[in-house]
């Protein structure tokens, strides 16, 4: 492409929509008419500038043009709660089902290795000594040990508050850097995996698996899963880089980006769920059995959440990423 003869071209229309947009009056019907014809040209020419000639100064300013023509075009609007509930029973649930082919394998792998780094630590003594004191490992296992009092060292909500920010930080990590191939989303969970293992295995060696359980599965079935969620969504975040199928790479990386954007509200909220039970429920005097029910019971209803609400959106054809009217506008990059 010769861009100056492009330029040269279409210069008189890009000036006539920005004459448009300056309008003070209300503009007519053939002016209103000709404004959007001007929208679509103008986005179809920064389309091809990017993708043929890209030269920066010209590329932001029709891209400031662009954008306050589509604002013109489609108005604004204020999010409601409407919005809210509708993302929270369809946007939300789609993407956590949409990307299971992720997270659940995420699931299943990172929990087989925090089993069997348990095992390995609790069957190997060697192993243990390198992690601390013989001393040190009887202060954290003993019965009123620092696994036990861990949960109850500060007062219930301040506790919850501290568990689900960073929850919530480790979620949102996961998520964002997934863009970096997901390289520190293998890295974070390899973190979370060893500390389960850890824990799994000082405590059986101890004998005291059963409390070590007792204590980690009423808010840990959550509060892993949306872990998982996070960190499947990041791998394949990471992998659109490599593979963005039948979209260019730029625009499968927004889509991709949205829906995580988004997830990482959702998974918060579902963090805070799991922080509120770690923080209230799990050093509770409740029964170990009801304690560990709660547990369970919020598991179902996050799994149930997914699935039915999530599978019944994404069969309407919701993908979890923003109203079409929302997103930039994808246009050719061919003439």
């Amino acid at each position: 492409m010769d861009l100056d003869v492009f330029v040269s071209a279409h210069r008189a229309e890009w000036d006539r929509l920005d004459a448009l947009l300056r309008r003070q009056r209300r503009l007519t019907g053939a002016e209103a008419d000709e404004l959007v014809a001007l929208y679509q040209r103008t986005a179809t020419h920064l389309s091809l500038i990017q993708s043929s000639a890209p030269d920066p100064q010209l590329t932001g300013r029709l891209s400031q043009l662009v954008a306050r023509a589509r604002g013109a075009v489609t108005g604004t609007r204020r999010a409601s709660w409407r919005d809210v509930t509708r993302f929270l029973t369809h946007g939300f649930p789609a993407a956590v089902y949409r990307s299971r082919h992720w997270w659940v394998p995420t699931a299943l792998v990172s929990t087989l290795v925090g089993v069997v780094l348990g095992w390995w630590i609790g069957t190997h003594p060697e192993v243990q000594s390198s992690i601390a004191a013989p001393s040190e490992l009887r202060r954290l296992t003993r019965p009123g040990g620092e696994y036990e009092t861990y949960y109850s060292s500060h007062p219930a909500a301040s506790f919850a508050a501290q568990v689900w920010t960073n929850n919530a930080q480790a979620a949102a990590m996961c998520l964002v850097l997934g863009v970096f191939l997901g390289l520190p989303v293998l890295w974070i969970l390899s973190q979370n995996m060893l500390n389960l293992g850890v824990g799994i295995g000082l405590m059986s060696s101890a004998g005291r698996l059963d409390t070590f359980l007792g204590l980690i599965l009423p808010h840990g079935l959550l509060e892993l899963t949306a872990v998982f969620v996070a960190a499947g969504t990041g791998l394949r975040l990471g992998w659109t880089l490599i593979d963005p199928g039948p979209h260019s790479r730029r625009t499968a990386l927004a889509e991709e980006g949205r829906a995580a954007l988004g997830m990482a509200i959702g998974l918060a909220l579902i963090l805070f769920v799991s922080g509120a039970i770690e923080g209230f429920v799990t050093p509770s005097g409740l029964p170990t059995w009801a304690r560990v029910g709660i547990g369970i019971a919020a598991e179902l209803a996050f799994l149930a959440y997914v699935y039915v609400l999530g599978g019944r959106a994404v069969r309407a054809g919701d993908t979890g990423d923003v109203d079409e009217s929302e997103r930039s506008a994808t246009l050719p990059t061919a003439a």
